[in-house]
């Protein structure tokens, strides 16, 4: 599976733990949305955004949704 967001996340040397409490989200929702199995808010793509420092609109860009689905 291609995951551009666990990709970064790992690039930067960090659990899902470690993003989900930077971010002041449950790991399991940001465990979902590293899957591809749920969009974030606004809100929680910039947190995320932010904490692994890539431009949180990413998030809502159809090819990255595609990508992370394949």
């Amino acid at each position: 599976m291609t995951n551009w967001l666990l990709k970064i996340r790992l690039e930067k040397k960090l659990t899902q733990e470690q993003v989900a409490k930077r971010a002041n989200i449950p790991r399991t929702t940001y465990s979902s949305i590293e899957q591809g199995r749920r969009r974030p808010s606004v809100r929680n793509a910039m947190r995320i955004a932010s904490i692994l420092e890539f431009d949180w609109t990413l998030f809502f860009e159809k090819k990255r949704r595609d990508m992370t689905r394949k």
